[in-house]
C-alpha cells in the first residue's frame, strides 16, 4: 500500500474543465497540498502501529483500460511518479477544489510492465483479495484516529 503524496495528471482530463460554479470552490485550486500532510502523518503512524507496510510516493493518473507499456513507464518513472493507476486523481481535483481535506491510499496490485513476465487483471484481483483485510483494518483504525 502506498499513501499518496502528490499526483500526475496523464489523463488528459480535468473535471473542472467548463463553466465553474463559485460557490464550489475558485477557478483555480491550489494543488499544492492536495493530499493533506497531517492526513499521511496519522495514515503513517496507525500503520507503523498494526504493523502495516506503508511506503509514499507519487501517483500518475492514466485513462486506461490498458496496462502500461514498458516506454510508457520508463517515461513516468522519469516524470518522478512511483505508481501508476486509473483513478483517484479526477476525485482528488474536485476535492481540492472543493476544499476538502484527502488523504489517498492506493493498493499497489501489480508491478509495471517490464518488471514482470506479464500483467493480467487476475492477479490484480487476487492480490485486491490478499490485502483487502490489512486494509480494511488500517482505514478503519485511520478514520477512528481523525
Amino acid at each position: 500500500m502506498m499513501a499518496i503524496s502528490d499526483h500526475i495528471n496523464m489523463t488528459g482530463q480535468n473535471p473542472l474543465m467548463g463553466e465553474n460554479l463559485d460557490d464550489f470552490g475558485p477557478r483555480f485550486p491550489d494543488m499544492s497540498k492536495a493530499y493533506t500532510p497531517e492526513y499521511r502523518a496519522t495514515a503513517h503512524e496507525v500503520a507503523k502501529k498494526l504493523g502495516i507496510k506503508l511506503d509514499e510516493g507519487v501517483y500518475i493518473g492514466v485513462t486506461g483500460p490498458t496496462y502500461e507499456t514498458p516506454a510508457e513507464i520508463r517515461a513516468y518513472k522519469t516524470l518522478g511518479a512511483d505508481a501508476v493507476g486509473m483513478s483517484t486523481v479526477p476525485e482528488v481535483i474536485v476535492a481540492a477544489h472543493s476544499g476538502l481535506k484527502v488523504l489517498g491510499i492506493s493498493c499497489i496490485t501489480n508491478f509495471a510492465a517490464g518488471f514482470q513476465e506479464e500483467l493480467n487483471h487476475e492477479e490484480v484481483v487476487e492480490v485486491t483479495e490478499r490485502v483487502k483485510g490489512d486494509f480494511k483494518g488500517l482505514l478503519k483504525a485511520i478514520l477512528a484516529e481523525l
